[in-house]
């Protein structure tokens, strides 16, 4: 969690002052990291899901189920 803490850190003190334009750059390309590492980790996660109903039959929705068979023939 080292990006987000720095990411806070840097929020912390732009409250305080303005943030130079070095810090500016690294809040920015931290922010981006981060969003592409959650939405990687996220996308892994629901790859990784299966929906079930009340009944116990797979309910997942075919576009899932389709981005499965992707990731499985890589």
């Amino acid at each position: 969690m080292k990006i987000l803490d720095r990411i806070n850190a840097l929020a912390r003190l732009e409250k305080t002052r303005d943030l130079t334009a070095e810090e500016k750059e690294e809040q920015a390309r931290l922010r981006k990291e981060y969003l592409e590492d959650f939405r990687k980790n996220l996308r892994a996660t629901l790859l990784k899901t299966k929906v079930v109903d009340e009944k116990g039959q797979d309910v997942t929705p075919e576009k899932l189920k389709r981005e499965k068979e992707k990731e499985r023939e890589k």
